[in-house]
């Protein structure tokens, strides 16, 4: 284990959007292309959102497994080293602890472990062998290994899962007058043997972060992982790091743009189903090529995606990016099977300026009639997620996707939001009449509002 290569997670941000999530299995897919002697895996912060969902169903692939946090688990630090019965004799345990440092794992038959034969227990055992016997300094070494496993095995070996973080029981290590614990999965079975030392030392995971910057969006823990990394396309806030990295903002519509200019860079072209959720990325946050985040390297960007995605034998070969676009708008726009504390913290992100804490949170539907529909119960969950986020105030931006309009639910009545340029409404909500992009047209006139 000690020799394998550092583990390196892609990643986008938390509350995923379909960018987000594509944009890691994209750059994953490429790093891993290029770098085929290390372990590159893209992973996702949270949920996928219904629109994300539909698409790795209508593309026939798994989604990406999901990384909570970045502090190391115990599967990063644990052993499987060969493993004996209780009733199997004592040399099966000594022949395995001279091959792994002194320790052997009893395991029972059903996959549970038993304990542990370590060089602690075996001198109790040899203690009470020899010392109960009359004549224990006569006998042999073969005699005793004829006993079995239980008897020499420490059977108080604390156990810690698997995919349980290290330090939530690092107190606990380091009470413990042993130097090896149990590792086991999420059935109770055997998965290896954690030494103290590597659990006080344990591999950092390195970390691509894309799609994002700032620390108040990125998963949980990032102080306990390595970024090597950053490929975006949004405002600077990023977290410092403690040594030059790679880092690179562009001004494109999506992060999945910018993955496709890397893959052509590199003279490779993504297998279809990437190059299919690539361009199902960069349709989301470009709303089809109409938000005024677009540029000619989206689209030319697409058509390049289109031609690698749309071929014979694929999924989604006979489609065209406006048809494939349609679809992919009316998989994010059916707003009536969600609740909506779900709908409201589907795609929001964490900001802060002029001494504020706030959130923007972004919802897509094909008219404004689902929206008055449900304004109350939206209010309710937006004071909901303002509060247990400890923010000062919360905006909802829902975007109608056929008008190319957005109207505005804000929790609080700050002064320093009168001077939006956004006309209250009878209802509450104010009119952001062409507004469809939180990075590009709302937030900098929220920032701009409460910085004076």
């Amino acid at each position: 284990m000690t020799n394998a290569p550092d583990q390196i997670y892609v990643i986008g941000h938390i509350n995923p959007d379909t960018d987000s999530i594509v944009s890691a299995v994209g750059y994953a897919w490429l790093l891993q292309q290029e770098h085929p002697d290390q372990r590159i895996t893209a992973a996702r912060a949270g949920q996928l959102n219904p629109q994300t969902t539909w698409l790795f169903h209508r593309l026939e692939v798994d989604p990406p497994p999901l990384l909570a946090d970045a502090s190391p688990r115990f599967s990063s630090v644990s052993h499987r080293y060969d493993t004996t019965t209780p009733d199997s004799p004592l040399r099966e345990a000594w022949t395995i602890a001279n091959r792994t440092g002194g320790v052997a794992p009893v395991v029972n038959p059903d996959g549970t472990p038993f304990g542990l034969v370590t060089v602690a227990s075996l001198f109790n055992f040899l203690r009470e062998k020899v010392g109960i016997h009359e004549r224990g300094a006569d006998l042999r070494v073969s005699d005793l290994l004829t006993h079995p496993c239980r008897e020499a095995c420490d059977t108080d070996t604390p156990r810690f899962p698997a995919a349980g973080r290290i330090r939530d029981v690092l107190p606990r290590i380091l009470r413990e007058e042993r130097d090896e614990f149990l590792v086991v999965d999420d059935q109770g079975c055997y998965a290896g043997i954690c030494r103290q030392r590597d659990a006080m030392r344990p591999r950092r995971h390195q970390i691509v972060l894309v799609d994002h910057n700032e620390s108040g969006q990125a998963l949980g823990a990032l102080d306990e992982a390595d970024v090597i990394e950053v490929l975006d396309h949004h405002r600077l806030g990023n977290p410092a790091s403690m040594v030059p990295i790679k880092f690179t903002v562009d001004t494109v519509g999506s992060t999945s743009t910018l993955v496709t200019e890397r893959i052509s860079d590199a003279g490779l072209s993504a297998p279809p189903k990437i190059a299919g959720m690539l361009l199902a990325g960069m349709i989301s946050d470009t709303l089809l090529f109409t938000s005024p985040t677009t540029t000619d390297r989206d689209r030319k960007a697409a058509e390049r995606l289109a031609r690698w995605a749309f071929m014979g034998g694929s999924p989604l070969a006979g489609e065209t990016i406006e048809s494939y676009g349609q679809q992919i708008l009316a998989a994010g726009v059916d707003l009536s099977s969600r609740n909506a504390a779900d709908l409201v913290q589907t795609d929001f992100k964490r900001y802060e300026s002029g001494g504020f804490k706030f959130a923007v949170s972004q919802i897509e539907l094909s008219n404004f009639t689902q929206l008055d529909e449900r304004l109350a119960e939206l209010r309710g969950a937006l004071e909901g997620m303002r509060t247990a986020n400890g923010l000062d105030f919360v905006v909802l931006m829902a975007t109608n996707v056929v008008a190319s309009s957005s109207r505005l639910l804000l929790t609080t009545d700050l002064p320093q939001l009168d001077s939006l340029p956004y006309p209250r409404r009878v209802d509450g909500t104010r009119a952001a009449d062409g507004v469809v992009s939180r990075k590009k047209q709302l937030l900098p006139q929220l920032l701009s509002a409460l910085e004076g």
